[in-house]
Order: C-alpha cells, then sequence, then structure tokens
C-alpha cells in the first residue's frame, strides 16, 4: 500500500470517528430539545443537527460540482425532524463519501480538482476530504455546545 493509500485510509478513519461520535451526540437528544437556540441569530438545535447530517452527502455534491441551486434543493429535502432518519443519512452520506474517495486513483486523489460553485478555482480531492472532516468537526462541536448548554451529561470522551 503507497503511503498516499495509508494516508487517505486515516482519513476514513476520521470520517468514520465523526460518524460514530456524532450518532452517538445525536442519540442522546430529547425531542423536548430540538427547538432549542442559544440565541436569535443562531440554529436551533435541529438545524445544527440537519446541517451537520448533510455534510458528507451535501459536500459530495458540491465536489461532483452540482450548481448553487441543486445544492439548496438537496438541504431542502434532505431535511427532517425524525432522528432516525438524520442518523441514516449520516451514515449513508459518509458511505457513499467513502466509496467515491477510496474509487479515485491516487493521481486523481491527488491531483484532480473539482470545483465548488462558489469559487473560481477547483480544490484537489484529497484537500476536499480534509475540508469535510473540518466542516463536520466544527459542526460536532457545536453539538456538543448546544449539549452542554442543556446541561446534557456529555464529556471530552464523547468526541473520542
Amino acid at each position: 500500500m503507497t503511503a498516499i493509500c495509508q494516508i487517505r485510509q486515516h482519513l476514513f478513519g476520521e470520517l468514520d470517528l465523526m460518524v460514530r461520535t456524532t450518532a452517538a451526540l445525536i442519540e442522546k437528544i430529547e425531542d423536548k430539545d430540538w427547538h432549542y437556540q442559544p440565541q436569535s441569530a443562531m440554529r436551533t438545535l435541529l438545524e445544527v443537527v440537519n446541517h451537520l447530517v448533510q455534510i458528507p452527502t451535501v459536500d459530495l455534491a458540491i465536489i461532483q460540482e452540482q450548481d448553487e441551486i441543486s445544492i439548496r434543493k438537496l438541504e431542502k429535502e434532505l431535511f427532517t425532524d425524525n432522528a432516525t432518519e438524520l442518523l441514516n443519512l449520516l451514515h449513508f452520506g459518509a458511505d457513499r463519501l467513502k466509496s467515491y474517495m477510496a474509487a479515485l486513483t491516487v493521481e486523481d486523489f491527488v491531483h484532480k480538482t473539482g470545483k465548488p460553485f462558489y469559487s473560481q478555482e477547483g480544490i484537489a480531492y484529497s484537500k476536499w476530504l480534509i475540508e469535510i472532516l473540518t466542516h463536520l468537526s466544527h459542526h460536532r462541536s457545536q453539538l456538543f455546545e448546544y449539549l452542554k448548554e442543556l446541561h446534557y451529561n456529555v464529556n471530552m470522551f464523547d468526541l473520542y
């Protein structure tokens, strides 16, 4: 196995960690708290969770150069208030993303680019995968903080 393939596998391991820990946090949420909103200018808990679980699916669509209208439509179609559907979407999207990235040759993974609708430049797929992990981590942390504010029993071990 080449070094690039090993790095890609490590990144997939991080994606698996993000999915597992995010799912565990979501499973803690009680129905009464879905509409919690720390401040008026912030998302509700339901909106944060929807955005978070959509990241693998939506970012893959962006990588595949879907236009902004298609992306916004996809986000609306995927939005749900059903916890089981949220978890299924997270797992399904992560599996599709991994399959897509795993199918790329090493050369394509490192050098081929996808151009998002919001950028003038293409982004290498390897960098995309890192950005997706960063995006997931950011919003998983946001979810964690919402749960802390709601006095859920969560601590740093829920993130590993």
